[in-house]
């Protein structure tokens, strides 16, 4: 104690806050040009599930983060009026603007393409993207995420692929497409434990979800809790017969927080992590059954497939802070603690 007090008395007032910051610092993202939030998908080492497809699925050996929302068209936009002046990796999808359960428009001549959001669609997830699209987002992300930042080399080197076989993920990746071990995981599994079992659905339940409906702007009738999910073509809105929605307004979430794992998009996942002519996609969308939903259905496609049930969510390593900053951190939340006693006690 007394070491610490000596410490503490020596520390001048900026360490202290520094020491505060760093500590606070890391339980954040680092600044990109889209904010994403994510969660924590801990329990490493947990039991594989034997009951779904594949079996045997969802054991993952380490803790890893995952986006906490599908990757909206409000992202996408961003993502595309950062590298995509050109387009030459054919990036946009023309479907975006012409149908209308898709979200973005593209105006100018190449070389000057801008793109923006259509009316009520940012806050929905981005479709009509290929796991191409998402590997270059995983890359532009890894680069720092603004308009130098490479989409070519990363997470995956792509060297100007848009079809044939996807590349493996490069080791040391930042940001990447979830394993089909992790979505499982992500999705299904309970949580608490490394036996704790898994779901049958992606909101914590093993009884068939409730289909949403939709308001006029596509926001899903469920909010944030309960047995729901965007499937079944239940959400009819802007004169569709089933619609995406508002991401995170279609019911509860996973047991680690993330919402809409099952319904709204089938979303991309990098089967293995190796090098493959296919790629999986699993947890079904605005038009699935409820079959589609469930650890029991999966599919495999090529990897340069686009259509308007698909799109993504992004995985990450979980952050780790240095050693020494890690370790000034806690001395200065100590001394920091420290001064404020000792003004309470000299009142």
């Amino acid at each position: 104690m007394k070491r610490l007090l000596s410490l503490c008395a020596r520390m001048p007032r900026f360490a202290v806050s520094i020491g505060v910051a760093a500590v606070l610092g890391s339980l954040a993202v680092s600044a990109h040009a889209v904010t994403i939030p994510w969660v924590t998908v801990g329990d490493p080492g947990n039991t594989a599930d034997t009951t779904g497809d594949p079996n045997p699925a969802g054991a993952v050996a380490t803790s890893f983060q995952i986006m906490k929302y599908e990757f909206t068209n409000q992202q996408y936009t961003d993502f595309l009026n950062s590298v995509a002046a050109t387009d030459t990796y054919s990036l946009y999808n023309a479907d975006m603007d012409s149908d209308a359960r898709g979200g973005i428009t593209q105006s100018g001549a190449s070389g000057s393409f801008t793109y923006s959001v259509k009316t009520n669609m940012g806050d929905k997830p981005v479709n009509f993207v290929s796991w191409f699209d998402a590997a270059r987002v995983s890359n532009w992300l890894m680069n720092g995420g603004t308009s130098s930042s490479s989409t070519e080399t990363g997470a995956y080197t792509l060297n100007g692929a848009t079809s044939g076989n996807a590349p493996a993920v490069s080791s040391g990746a930042t940001f990447y497409i979830p394993t089909e071990n992790q979505q499982y995981k992500a999705a299904y599994y309970k949580g608490g434990g490394t036996d704790a079992g898994y779901w049958n659905y992606a909101t914590q339940s093993d009884t068939a979800p409730t289909a949403v409906t939709a308001d006029s702007t596509g926001i899903g009738s469920a909010g944030s809790t309960g047995n729901f999910v965007n499937y079944n073509r239940g959400a009819e809105w802007d004169s569709q017969d089933g619609n995406v929605t508002t991401v995170g307004t279609n019911g509860g979430p996973s047991a680690y927080g993330a919402f809409d794992m099952s319904g709204n998009v089938s979303e991309w996942n990098d089967l293995t992590g190796s090098a493959d002519s296919s790629r999986g996609l699993r947890g079904g969308n605005w038009s699935s059954g409820q079959v589609g939903l469930s650890v029991s259905r999966r599919f495999t496609f090529a990897p340069s497939s686009e259509s308007l049930y698909d799109g993504f969510r992004l995985a990450s390593p979980v952050p780790v802070p240095e050693p020494s900053t890690y370790a000034m951190a806690l001395a200065g939340l100590a001394c920091g603690g420290y001064s404020v006693f000792r003004r309470r006690r000299a009142r």
